[in-house]
């Protein structure tokens, strides 16, 4: 089964779970709701989920499918919905304030903890009254979300505290998109995402819904029963 043969099923499914959920839930759908709601919409459409990561925040990937591995993120647009930022892996075994390693290692560890195939994310814009919200298949490959598609140089720190320090890396930029690892928040692995023409390809399913919940789960179970 390829991705082609089911998007139509998926866009389908993603609208209906997303609406569905609004119904009993004010708050957004942030990460470990997204991983459910994913794997929901993977079994409706005919895909096989042999397993999910149930919410761990370990790197890697959180759904395994007929379609492939998924590593599911949720965040939201920025810049009138042209760019969105994603976090990825934790990298202080290779890289710190006391031990900046090199990005040959850095590159290394993350090629060896990548065990998916795409990156599943839904972005949203919250207007207030209403979320939109996109769900991108990127993939895990693409020059965008690959680490080694960049050239990476030390970052120096710009406060009296740390100026002129190593604080952590950084990349240039390719088609508007970039990334940095940041030694004080954890050495973590930040993409920083251009929604180009070509990303916009990489969108399964949209939806916009109003805010406010419809039911509460009394109100839910007295209609059901």
């Amino acid at each position: 089964m390829s991705l082609d043969q089911v998007k139509p099923l998926l866009a389908s499914n993603f609208t209906k779970c997303v609406k569905g959920y609004h119904l009993i839930n004010d708050d957004p759908i942030k990460e470990t709701p997204w991983e459910d709601i994913n794997a929901i919409i993977l079994k409706a459409a005919g895909c096989s989920v042999d397993s999910q990561s149930n919410g761990s925040h370990k790197s890697g990937s959180d759904i395994s499918c007929t379609i492939g591995g998924f590593s599911n993120k949720s965040t939201q647009y920025d810049r009138g919905n042209k760019s969105f930022s994603i976090s990825s892996y934790r990298l202080t075994t290779v890289c710190s304030a006391k031990n900046h390693g090199s990005i040959t290692e850095i590159l290394a560890e993350i090629d060896s903890r990548k065990n998916f195939n795409y990156y599943s994310i839904i972005v949203r814009e919250d207007t207030g009254t209403q979320i939109l919200y996109d769900w991108y298949l990127i993939p895990a490959d693409h020059p965008s979300v690959n680490p080694a598609s960049y050239t990476w140089t030390p970052r120096l720190g710009k406060t009296k505290k740390n100026q002129d320090e190593v604080t952590g890396w950084q990349t240039n930029m390719v088609n508007g998109s970039s990334m940095s690892i940041t030694f004080s928040m954890s050495s973590q692995l930040w993409m920083f995402v251009n929604i180009t023409d070509e990303m916009k390809k990489f969108v399964v399913g949209s939806c916009l819904v109003a805010k406010g919940r419809k039911y509460n789960y009394i109100q839910l179970y007295d209609k059901e029963v």
